[in-house]
């Protein structure tokens, strides 16, 4: 019963720290140090990976307006072209194209896999070595301090106007951008980083608004967290042995992780409407200290 609970715990804790720029994986080794659960190990590192989709599957509900190519005809994109309607061939793509939108979001599909190139190479010949060596406290508490204090020296450049906006929205994103963002991204791959937190720091770095940085953080999410926990979980399943309790487990993490996913991302997106995201890096720059502190003296 108390690995139930743990688990549920630790869904929220996913559901919250995937999403704000605080670092998952930085907190969920801190919760795994103070709340060791006592399962198998290979259990627990394949629930640490499955849980997280509880938490793609909230931005895909979400943002499914967004990320769907083939949209509903209420919100149809009309493309005038002089043609008569239903006229061969070309009247035949005007009349889809006129009850589908699909232009943009495709467009928008290939920008974000162009971002998640470098993440996904490096992080398929990284992966396990980064885990055996930097999935630790120090590195934790370095990253968290260092990317605190990022984010309030880059939002008071950006406050100042040092930061020019650029790109205020999806659609105005370039691929050279997405790219770069998606370089931003491969720092993420050390724990206490923040996925989110690189992402958006570097996407508002080089010009994009807070909600532009925010929204293509989330959608880079998607094939990225898919990617990294669809190989892991091949990689571990077959050194499983399920229960009852571990199955109780997985599907309470799943379901916790996606509800405060949803509440997590809501918040997030309003919240930055009228503030900025220096709050996350005194957050983050408190913790590292907390942290310290606690390695000295234990």
């Amino acid at each position: 019963m108390l690995e139930v609970i743990k688990s549920i715990f630790y869904g929220i804790v996913e559901g919250i720290t995937e999403w704000l720029p605080i670092s998952s994986t930085g907190h969920l080794i801190l919760f795994e140090k103070f709340f060791n659960f006592n399962l198998d190990k290979n259990f627990i590192e394949f629930f640490r990976v499955i849980v997280q989709l509880g938490a793609i599957m909230a931005v895909i509900i979400l943002f499914w307006n967004k990320i769907w190519p083939f949209h509903s005809k209420k919100n149809r994109k009309i493309i005038n072209w002089q043609t008569p309607e239903d006229e061969g061939f070309v009247g035949k793509v005007q009349n889809f194209c006129n009850n589908y939108v699909f232009i943009d979001k495709l467009i928008l599909w290939f920008k974000i896999l162009v971002a998640c190139m470098p993440a996904a190479i490096l992080g398929l010949l990284l992966d396990d070595w980064l885990d055996e060596n930097f999935y630790n406290f120090p590195t934790v508490a370095f990253t968290l301090l260092i990317y605190g204090l990022g984010f309030i020296v880059v939002e008071n450049m950006k406050n100042k106007g040092v930061i020019k906006t650029k790109t205020k929205s999806l659609s105005k994103l370039s691929f050279k951008t997405a790219f770069i963002i998606g370089m931003f991204q491969v720092l993420s791959m050390i724990p206490g980083t923040s996925r989110s937190g690189a992402t958006i720091l570097g996407a508002i770095l080089i010009g994009c608004t807070r909600e532009v940085a925010a929204e293509f953080s989330f959608f880079l999410a998607i094939p990225v967290m898919f990617g990294a926990s669809l190989l892991k979980a091949v990689k571990l399943l077959g050194s499983i042995a399920f229960d009852p309790v571990t199955v109780i487990c997985l599907i309470l993490g799943i379901l916790v992780s996606f509800i405060v996913s949803v509440i997590a991302i809501k918040f997030l997106m309003g919240y930055i409407k009228k503030h900025d995201f220096k709050v996350f890096g005194y957050y983050r720059i408190i913790l590292a200290v907390i942290l310290l502190v606690y390695m000295i003296f234990a």
